[in-house]
């Protein structure tokens, strides 16, 4: 059974009027037009709406029962139509990503920032997780997109690079280390070394390519946050190797940093959706604001 919402404006027309000719100074359209528009409907719904007489025009018994019906489903139209036209403008909506640990507590809050000045009624919910959930929220539909270290080839994602980050070496003020400009691996590997655990991608990273030059580090305590393993190295546990974009961390704990050369090890920072999905409007607007605050041949390390 297919009621249009053209037939139902010009039922509840006719009933708010009591007037084929009122109903349609109101609708702008022609009696012949709304005849037969009353008409298709009675003949679907399968009788009479209106008891027409010479002198008057009320409702039947059935119409009297399905005007409530009709008020209701043309209010929730118009209200879909209202909150679908806000949601395009951004006068409402919600907003949900991941984001790794290391962007999400130190790049992310501007963009955040940013988007908030230009669409305020847009709720934001950030789900700040390691790199390899944030990978896992995006395949599973969770989430929209999430900004994390590239995950490598893949044929159900597509990665879009911001930047490039390089990992730097991080040590207590007190090491005989601590004021070295650059380093090579070879030289952290003579202290007691402070890693995440497998199977993180930077572990693994870091495991690999040093593994091909013959370097193996000295691992003394394994964590499962970037957050963690920095605090252990502010209480003197050890030294770390960790991506650049937690020096503002290390600058409030007094912790020193430094480059780290022969080799350079870097990941790629960006955008990682689903192949072929197509992004909400307010996805869409704030990862125009992220790519237009980032460059991706910017390394975060000056």
């Amino acid at each position: 059974m297919n009621i249009t919402l053209k037939q139902i404006r010009a039922f509840l027309a006719i009933a708010q009027v009591k007037s084929f000719a009122e109903a349609c100074e109101l609708l702008h359209i022609s009696q012949p037009a709304l005849s037969v528009t009353i008409k298709n409907l009675e003949a679907t719904v399968g009788g009479q709406l209106f008891a027409r007489s010479t002198r008057a025009l009320a409702l039947s018994p059935e119409g009297e029962l399905f005007l409530p019906v009709a008020k209701r489903l043309l209010t929730d139209f118009d209200n879909a139509l209202v909150e679908l036209h806000e949601s395009f403008a951004l006068k409402r909506g919600n907003l949900s990503f991941a984001a790794m640990p290391s962007f999400a507590s130190t790049l992310l809050p501007k963009q955040l920032v940013d988007f908030n000045n230009q669409y305020p009624a847009v709720k934001v919910k950030v789900h700040d997780v390691i790199a390899e959930d944030a990978v896992a929220m995006v395949r599973s539909g969770k989430v929209e997109f999430a900004i994390s270290f590239d995950p490598g080839n893949s044929d159900d994602l597509n990665f879009e690079t911001l930047f490039t980050d390089k990992f730097i070496a991080v040590f207590p003020q007190s090491h005989p280390l601590a004021n070295t400009k650059n380093i090579q691996w070879q030289q952290l590997s003579q202290y007691p070394f402070i890693t995440l655990q497998r199977p993180s991608s930077i572990r693994l990273l870091l495991d690999e390519t040093l593994a091909k030059e013959g370097i193996f580090l000295d691992i003394a305590f394994e964590a499962n946050q970037l957050a963690t393993v920095v605090q252990m190295v502010a209480n003197d546990l050890g030294i770390s190797v960790i991506p650049s974009l937690y020096q503002q961390q290390l600058s409030a704990l007094k912790l020193n940093y430094c480059q780290i050369n022969e080799p350079v090890i870097s990941r790629r920072v960006g955008i990682i959706s689903k192949r072929r999905h197509v992004f909400s409007h307010a996805a869409t607007e704030f990862l125009r604001i992220i790519q237009r605050n980032f460059s991706q041949d910017i390394s975060s390390v000056k």
